[in-house]
């Protein structure tokens, strides 16, 4: 009963999470893409390309959360063969991202601080 109960749910919860992966895919990049248009334009500061990487690592986090979940319906070795190179390949694009940002907030660092000067302990 409960084993039924989970493969009727689980599609329409793992559909769910992937769309979630979506909505936050597309709504980073169309604001990264209006800040971009107004650093340009406006000549603003703005950390555009940080934006968008948070955006696609949050992304990443929901659509790997549908594939975990999918592993519960995995009837043949063949499946979950294939379930776990997705989730290794999204995972290796979530650690990319997390090293880009990481990458990109210290180049903010550094571009903020005068040269030669240390950081003043509070």
């Amino acid at each position: 009963m409960l084993e039924e109960l989970i493969e009727a749910i689980l599609p329409t919860i793992t559909s769910f999470l992937e769309l979630m992966g979506i909505f936050v895919v597309c709504f980073s990049a169309l604001h990264a893409f209006w800040e971009y248009l107004q650093t340009i334009l406006l000549h603003r500061e703005f950390d555009f390309k940080v934006e968008l990487a948070n955006g696609l690592a949050t992304a990443l986090e929901f659509k790997m959360a549908a594939e975990i979940l999918k592993t519960v319906l995995v009837r043949e070795m063949s499946e979950l063969l294939i379930l776990g190179a997705v989730i290794a390949l999204r995972a290796l694009l979530s650690l990319l991202i997390h090293f880009e940002l990481r990458g990109e907030r210290e180049q903010a660092g550094s571009r903020q601080e005068p040269p030669g000067e240390k950081p003043k302990d509070e």
